[in-house]
């Protein structure tokens, strides 16, 4: 795969996510990626340097420049255990933990991160604070969202070789029929009523 192909690709799906979702400054984003899946391989096979510097060569100027903050899952060698910033780290209060991602244990894409991010730091977990996630490869990230997880229908598919699964997240609905809704959370369902009242 061409990493000029990874990041057009990357940067669409990171425009379809911000459309649907339309965040708030500082919202946290959490990324899932195989890169053996996006040249084509089964996942943690195949780590690929290259499509891990297209993948973050493309996104991390988007994020910055929409002022969001930014973890990046490893995978199961490293317990899934997330790459961020430490100024993040303190803010959502995460517990840091002591391990140095590579190739082959974390993969290349968390690799990557952790070379990039200012005074990057390893958390155990996000405790369902990103509101904002992009999977590719199925490396599944639902564990990091925070509820309700909205699915984005996206046309574009794939990542290179790679599925493309992305959600954000929206307040829960409270209440029962006498409750009344303001407006409905962004990117939530056309149908919903903005006033339900009884």
């Amino acid at each position: 795969m061409n990493p000029t192909e990874i990041q057009e690709q990357v940067k669409e799906a990171f425009g379809i996510l911000m459309n649907a979702a339309k965040p708030e400054k500082g919202a946290l984003l959490v990324l899932g990626c195989s890169t053996s899946e996006i040249t084509g391989s089964r996942i943690g096979s195949n780590s690929s340097e290259d499509a891990a510097k297209a993948v973050l060569d493309a996104l991390l100027p988007l994020v910055n420049e929409a002022g969001l903050a930014l973890a990046v899952q490893g995978c199961e060698h490293i317990n899934r255990a997330l790459c961020c910033s430490r100024e993040t780290m303190n803010r959502l209060n995460l517990q840091q933990v002591w391990v140095k991602p590579w190739l082959h244990a974390g993969g290349a894409c968390v690799t990557e991160a952790y070379a990039r991010i200012k005074d990057a730091v390893m958390v155990e977990s996000l405790n369902g604070q990103a509101t904002l996630g992009i999977d590719i490869g199925d490396t599944l990230i639902g564990m990091h969202l925070h509820c309700v997880a909205v699915p984005v229908h996206s046309p574009l598919r794939r990542i290179g070789e790679a599925n493309l699964v992305m959600a954000f997240s929206r307040p829960k609905y409270v209440g029962g029929p006498r409750a009344q809704y303001d407006n409905v959370p962004l990117g939530a369902d056309a149908h919903v009523q903005r006033k339900i009242s009884n």
